[in-house]
């Protein structure tokens, strides 16, 4: 017998399942189109090279690729043209919606506008280990800003992700807030050589995860002695003191913010690193971008925030619960200055954030924060069969009602008016028409409200008016 099972880490979407993102993706779009973004899409398949090389290794891992087909691979493999694993694929299912964004940008150059806004909702895909709100398939509701380096851009994404959060009902949310320049100066200020940083930024994301002695012992096996490890970490430490602080006077930080307290802190530990001080002033023009707007107390500079796709350049983003047991990101991204130039002779500035759409509905229906009105049901009334020779006359009254603007089901066949009762219910239809001889005889219809148990004999131009 075949398993009726989806795939490991895939899933189906049953109706109410469907109702509840689709609420979600509405609020996520009405929120970006008011700060003019426009919606693009792209295929689920790229060509393997489009995607190999700009996610670092662990993302070639996750990749799930397309092996070449027919005579092609036949062909291939009987010349021996195939000699490694690698080899065997051409192409690939799309592993997010960013680098596919960067390849329609360098194509459609000339057409799209100086700068250009787009948001785009579409599933991906990835080769992980399925794990608590973690899928092999997902949604990720990407909003991106072609063309322009000004921090302005970050604060306005800030701000659209911001506004959809509070609109969904979040309250616990933080955005964290750090920037590869930065990092990189964090890392040579502490004594890591540069062939050792990208593995070093690869640790420290895990930082979370596998806690400060995970993240030592994995820069032993890089080759980054404990020392310097713990320069960097011990950075990370204080930090996280100032933003536990309870009590800011004046003695400890006088006149400051927390960012701004930790924004010195960073200064002082960088010192005269040129990368360093880069990415402290962008950090800087972006707390001037955002004061005074409704998002200042959900940011929160953290220096160990470090992502782990390579092609990001400049200010990071990640966006944490502080509440509950929901552990790990619900949104994130960040600048990536270099991508789009990968694909084309133009280095293009682009900045974008990422919504993890999963994430979101599962917190939501842990916390119960889907409306009370959310519709649950399939129509706002059903209309019973009385007997085959009068089924033209209830599909006439479907089509009546439906013109009326409501959402009409039919039953699909002759039976007993209790079970047709019974199903109408099952489906939570508050309504069903009944149409029997009488009511034929006399052009009524009888309406009858599965929730009060009340039933009444309407003309049927009054039954629309009558169920609104």
């Amino acid at each position: 017998m075949s398993k009726t099972n989806p795939a490991r880490g895939m899933r189906d979407f049953l109706p109410a399942d469907v109702r509840k993102r689709n609420y979600v993706i509405n609020i996520i779009k009405e929120v970006y189109e008011k700060y003019g973004f426009e919606p693009l899409e792209t295929p689920s398949v790229e060509n393997l090279e489009t995607l190999t090389g700009k996610y670092g290794e662990e993302g070639n891992q996750l990749m799930f690729k397309i092996l070449k087909r027919g005579e092609k691979l036949q062909e291939e493999l009987a010349e021996g043209k195939i000699k490694s694993e690698n080899e065997l694929s051409d192409l690939a299912l799309r592993y997010d919606l960013t680098v596919p964004l960067a390849r329609v940008v360098a194509n459609y150059r000339n057409e799209l506008p100086k700068f250009f806004k787009r948001y785009q909702i579409q599933p991906v895909w990835r080769a992980d280990r399925p794990a608590k709100g973690r899928y092999r398939e997902f949604y990720q509701c990407d909003v991106d800003a072609i063309g322009s380096s000004s921090m302005i851009v970050e604060a306005e994404l800030c701000m659209a992700v911001s506004e959809i959060l509070e609109k969904l009902g979040f309250e616990d949310f933080v955005i964290r807030i750090n920037h590869r320049q930065l990092l990189r100066g964090m890392l040579e200020a502490s004594g890591i050589e540069e062939k050792s940083q990208n593995d070093a930024l690869v640790s420290i994301d895990k930082l979370d995860k596998i806690g400060k002695d995970g993240v030592i012992k994995e820069f032993e096996e890089r080759g980054i002695t404990q020392e310097t490890g713990n320069k960097l970490l011990n950075l990370f430490d204080k930090i996280r003191e100032i933003d536990n602080a309870k009590r800011w006077d004046e003695k400890d930080f006088p006149s400051q913010t927390k960012n701004a307290a930790i924004t010195n802190k960073l200064r002082d530990f960088v010192n005269s690193n040129e990368y360093g001080n880069l990415g402290i002033e962008d950090l800087v023009k972006f707390q001037l971008n955002i004061e005074e707007q409704s998002i200042e107390n959900f940011i929160q500079i953290d220096p160990s925030l470090a992502r782990g796709l390579s092609y990001y350049t400049g200010a990071i983003f990640e966006v944490v619960l502080t509440k509950g047991d929901f552990s790990g990101s619900i949104a994130g991204g960040g600048r990536y200055d270099g991508l789009i130039g990968m694909f084309g002779k133009e280095q293009i500035p682009a900045v974008g954030f990422s919504i993890g759409l999963e994430r979101i509905l599962f917190v939501m229906e842990e916390r119960g924060m889907f409306p009370d009105d959310l519709t649950t049901n399939s129509a706002d009334v059903m209309i019973t069969i009385w007997n085959e020779e009068s089924a033209g006359e209830s599909l006439k009254l479907a089509g009546e009602l439906r013109a009326g603007g409501l959402r009409v089901l039919v039953y699909p066949e002759a039976d007993k008016l209790g079970k047709q009762f019974k199903y109408a219910d099952s489906l939570n239809i508050p309504f069903v028409c009944v149409l029997g001889e009488t009511e034929l005889a006399e052009n009524k219809v009888a309406l009858k409200n599965l929730k009060s148990g009340e039933q009444e004999t309407l003309e049927r131009n009054e039954i629309a008016g009558k169920i609104k």
